[in-house]
């Protein structure tokens, strides 16, 4: 599934278009996404004026003036803005309609994910108000990620992926940074020092950080705004390696289940914490 990365150069993308232009209308053709689409959604947001297009954990938000449409990218979601009013294909379930007659349209196979709207502050919302902090903000730091390991035993693979904790660092990511922090993801997170966290914390904010600058990872279904694959597949250590020669030691790289995820990890490089 597009991952936080994706989701910062989906918004990155569809910005710049975006941003002061009217909406006209919003045409809905397949509401039923994860969460239906709203009756209204048309009627709350015709005529206003989009302000501003962020992102929280992995969540779209396009702030209108009397509230946001937020939408989730779900498995195989993406966005692209339309300039030359081409047909809509099999899976384009909405286009938002501009003024001006561009559109961003919204295309999603599996249809896991959602399109919704609130006119309510979104701290409030049900869907964001118990996120955890952003990782590439200062409040992720080492002394916050320390205090969330004491006492934990669950493993720290799950724990940098618990959207409670920090958002956005999924599977992919999450691998990477483990790998080049030389921790192993089956490590109780009770045991990891200070140091560790100190490096991990670094070290996850650098994955995200590349990531976005190279347009996220092609896996899958994802494309960005533009309808193009990212790149940072090339860059990767671990995820989807298996059995290939790591890139440090040339130990096979292997493959294990954590929490019903996928993980890769180099068994020489990444030794348990104890």
């Amino acid at each position: 599934m597009p991952e936080l990365p994706e989701v910062e150069t989906t918004c990155r993308g569809i910005a710049p278009h975006s941003i002061q232009q009217i909406i006209e209308t919003v045409i809905v053709r397949q509401p039923q996404l994860r969460w239906r689409i709203p009756d209204n959604l048309a009627d709350s947001v015709r005529g206003q004026t989009v302000q501003a297009v962020t992102r929280r954990g992995k969540y779209i938000l396009i702030r209108m003036e009397t509230g946001h449409i937020i939408i989730h990218l779900g498995m195989s979601g993406s966005l692209r803005f339309i300039t030359d009013q081409s047909p809509a294909e099999k899976h384009d379930h909405v286009d938002i309609v501009f003024a001006n007659k561009c559109c961003l349209r919204y295309h999603d196979p599996r249809r896991f994910g959602c399109i919704l709207w609130t006119d309510q502050p979104l701290s409030e919302h049900f869907l964001l108000k118990k996120l955890g902090h952003e990782p590439l903000e200062k409040a992720f730091d080492s002394a916050y990620l320390y205090q969330c390991t004491q006492g934990r035993k669950r493993v720290i693979k799950t724990l940098i992926m618990d959207s409670h904790i920090v958002v956005g660092v999924g599977n992919i990511y999450a691998s990477e940074a483990l790998f080049l922090a030389g921790i192993h993801p089956k490590t109780p997170a009770k045991n990891l020092t200070v140091q560790h966290c100190k490096k991990l914390v670094a070290i996850i904010k650098q994955v995200l950080q590349q990531a976005i600058q190279q347009g996220g990872t092609t896996l899958k279904d994802f494309v960005n705004s533009e309808g193009k694959a990212g790149y940072f597949q090339q860059s990767l250590h671990v995820y989807g390696r298996k059995n290939q020669a790591c890139l440090q030691c040339a130990t096979p790289i292997e493959q294990v289940t954590i929490g019903q995820r996928s993980s890769f990890y180099c068994p020489q490089c990444q030794k348990p914490t104890n």
